[in-house]
């Protein structure tokens, strides 16, 4: 046997060797870099979760029209009458004062738009939430011609609604 393929094994192996350690020195360089980011980046996401805190809303101002609207319309001939109370709710005071403010004019809008519906309108769910859609667009519509801000006016609700 001659001592050449044995010299070759023995200059080969350092280079595989030196290569082998090679790559496990870079995998193990990338994993530990991997999860030093990983641990870092979660303490991070850690505290910001523990810093963002829901913002609390302001309570809700009801403003009430008194006295309830009154109504009436024809229905195939007979005459009906609606009686509706209804409330705005806003979280702004400044918007509670407007709508204190400009009641008649407000109250004026309501009763066109509510002496303007049918019998067969409002006697469905659909047509009372239209009604109220509108109701409550009248209302934003009084209060930014009036130097408020309609999107402050944030709901409007019948806290009674009798047809007869």
């Amino acid at each position: 046997m001659s001592d050449a393929p044995a010299g070759e094994a023995l200059a080969a192996a350092p280079g595989k060797s030196k290569m082998l350690v090679i790559v496990l020195c870079s995998i193990l360089a990338a994993a530990g870099a991997g999860g030093g980011v990983y641990f870092l980046t979660k303490g991070d996401n850690e505290e910001r979760a523990t810093e963002v805190k829901p913002v609390a809303k302001t309570p809700a101002i009801y403003s009430k029209f008194d006295p309830p609207f009154v109504v009436n319309f024809q229905n195939k001939g007979m005459m009906r009458f609606l009686q509706v109370s209804i409330e705005v709710m806003t979280r702004d005071p400044l918007t509670a004062e407007l709508i204190k403010e400009h009641d008649p004019k407000l109250r004026n809008d309501l009763l066109m738009l509510l002496g303007g519906q049918t019998f067969e309108t409002l006697s469905s769910r659909e047509g009372k939430e239209q009604l109220r859609t509108e109701a409550l667009k009248a209302v934003a519509d009084v209060i930014a011609a009036e130097g408020g801000k309609a999107e402050k006016v944030e709901q409007l609700y019948f806290t009674s609604f009798v047809m007869q």
